[in-house]
């Protein structure tokens, strides 16, 4: 099962040093069937970026609560055994849980697939939209506007061995 895991370039550089994500239960974002039919389509890249989306706004969630994180989103997908990722049926349709899954057990770095990144010019709108993250989810629509803003931008793919080179910006 491929998860999306939601982490900051701080974050990012200490699972670099240690060779772990997490060493026990982490909050990661996949393909559920919750998911599915909120989304309503059967493709799945399409599905896939869904949860990427998720997980990106995970993302500017960690970076909110850490005002010393270069602002810019990561995401990590990996690639975990069946059985090791589940959804909790109580937050199933819950629409902030939407896609969320538990991952169980301890995540090497070394089963990564690729890492997601926002490019350097992304970081005033990363910044302006954690900023405005707590407005918006209290439902102030102008702030909501600016967390969506952080949404044009898109992620960079970058191949597990580039992130000695992103680690070296936290």
């Amino acid at each position: 099962m491929r998860v999306y895991v939601p982490l900051t370039l701080t974050a990012l550089a200490e699972a670099h040093r240690t060779g772990e994500l997490a060493s026990g239960p982490l909050v990661a974002y996949a393909v559920t069937p919750a998911l599915r039919e909120w989304y309503l389509s059967d493709d799945i890249e399409e599905l896939e970026y869904a949860a990427l989306s998720r997980a990106a706004l995970a993302s500017l969630r960690l970076l909110a609560a850490d005002p010393d994180a270069v602002r810019r989103r990561v995401v990590v997908a990996v690639d975990v055994p069946d059985g090791v990722a589940g959804a909790d049926p109580d937050r199933g349709l819950d629409p902030a849980a939407l896609g969320e899954v538990t991952v169980k057990t301890a995540v090497p770095l070394a089963k990564a697939a690729a890492v997601h990144v926002d490019a350097d010019d992304a970081e005033r709108d990363v910044r302006a939209a954690a900023d405005a993250l707590d407005a918006a989810d209290g439902g102030d629509d102008d702030a909501q506007f600016v967390v969506d803003g952080a949404d044009d931008h898109e992620l960079l793919w970058y191949a597990t061995q580039e992130i000695p080179n992103l680690v070296g910006r936290a």
